[in-house]
């Protein structure tokens, strides 16, 4: 089959295509830059991707994430347009341009799948996010990299410090009572795993508050509301902040603990922030030099298994992480993989974990073995083209 593979600067984007052609595809790459124009309705986006499609005639058109424009061009060429979606929150996801007939939509959180099934949508499908395997089995640490990255734990990912991360600072204004319950919001949920509050508990007259200090505009060519862009864009980033910096203190204090994050972290003075690290080519050796690799899930992927954790277990690192419900339709709990319940608890699984070798070495094997099964990029793409074929 001939594919047009829309690429942009996406995590995977050359794993999928490895395996794409190794599975006899050709591939034919067109560069979008969200940066360029609209990617909600952008004429010239648009254009060039219609454009592309009636030159090369693909038998269908791949993106990671899902893009309005590729979805109007698609449709009004008569081809496919398949996309898989590994970002939350994501308010393209939401254009009504979702219920096109031409559109297979894979999106890897079956929260918000079933949600917009709910909302009338047939075009999706639940499908979690993949490991590069084949790939992370090169990628084997010498003694100079052991001595760089060993750690008792490490954690890659952002704090949601930086200015442009921290969308909550808009909410500064807020007065007292209204600035009180949304702090207790945030607070309530930060402790609750598998369970989502904020969203239905910002009533009309916390959002009429909010709007006067923060006013939002949703389109009008979209099915996201205004309590949603609050919930998921603001507050659960707030939510994840507090809570990765409350852990990660807390872990500090007792155990030896890497951060690799672009941002400054001040306020945690016993850790070791290692600065930003590259996802292709290091990420990997320094989840293998760990002990205990860190999950902290970002709070609006609400079931969904974070791409972190199949990178995590798919290089054979043990993973600690919070509680997600998919992934137990494909992992057993203390066996694949130690879930927290509270930051107390994460505390005590990680000593207990240190301590005993051989247990964290074999639940961290078998996590590999199960991911290397059934979540490899080879296994979710003959998915994908099972369903779309």
């Amino acid at each position: 089959m001939k594919v047009l593979f829309l690429e942009w600067n996406s995590y995977g984007n050359e794993f999928l295509k490895h395996e794409l052609r190794r599975m006899g595809n050709e591939i034919l790459e067109l560069k979008i830059s969200q940066a360029s124009g609209d990617m909600r309705a952008g004429k010239e986006e648009t254009e060039k991707i219609a454009n592309s499609i009636l030159l090369h005639k693909p038998d269908f058109v791949f993106s990671f994430n899902y893009f309005p424009v590729a979805a109007i061009a698609c449709k009004a060429c008569r081809t496919k347009y398949v996309s898989w979606v590994y970002d939350s929150p994501y308010i393209l996801l939401y254009s009504k341009t979702v219920f096109y007939q031409t559109n297979y939509i894979f999106i890897f959180d079956r929260y918000e799948t079933e949600k917009l099934k709910k909302l009338g949508v047939n075009t999706v499908y639940y499908l979690p996010m993949a490991s590069a395997t084949f790939y992370y089995d090169k990628k084997v640490p010498d003694v100079n990299r052991k001595m760089k990255y060993s750690s008792d734990i490490t954690f890659i990912g952002s704090m949601y410090s930086e200015k442009k991360q921290r969308m909550f600072r808009h909410m500064e204004k807020l007065d007292e009572e209204t600035k009180g319950y949304v702090d207790a919001l945030i607070n309530i949920q930060k402790n609750l795993y598998g369970i989502d509050v904020i969203e239905k508990a910002l009533t009309p007259d916390v959002m009429d508050k909010i709007d006067q200090v923060c006013p939002i505009t949703v389109h009008g060519d979209g099915l996201e509301t205004k309590e949603w862009v609050i919930a998921n864009y603001f507050l659960a980033r707030e939510v994840t902040a507090v809570e990765r910096r409350e852990l990660l203190y807390k872990l500090s204090s007792g155990f030896d603990v890497k951060l690799f994050t672009p941002e400054r972290t001040d306020y945690l003075p016993q850790i070791t922030n290692m600065g930003k690290i590259d996802y292709y080519e290091e990420a990997p050796y320094a989840i293998k030099c760990a002990k205990i690799n860190l999950n902290v899930s970002l709070k609006s992927i609400h079931s969904g298994i974070p791409l972190r954790v199949l990178d995590i277990l798919g290089c054979g690192g043990f993973l600690l992480t919070n509680y997600q419900e998919d992934m137990f339709e494909y992992l057993e709990p203390d066996k694949d993989f130690v879930y927290y319940e509270s930051v107390e608890h994460a505390c005590d699984l990680a000593d207990y974990y240190l301590q005993h070798d051989e247990e964290r070495i074999k639940i961290a094997e078998n996590g590999y073995r199960k991911v290397k099964q059934n979540l490899t990029y080879e296994k979710q793409l003959e998915r994908i083209l099972h369903i779309i074929m």
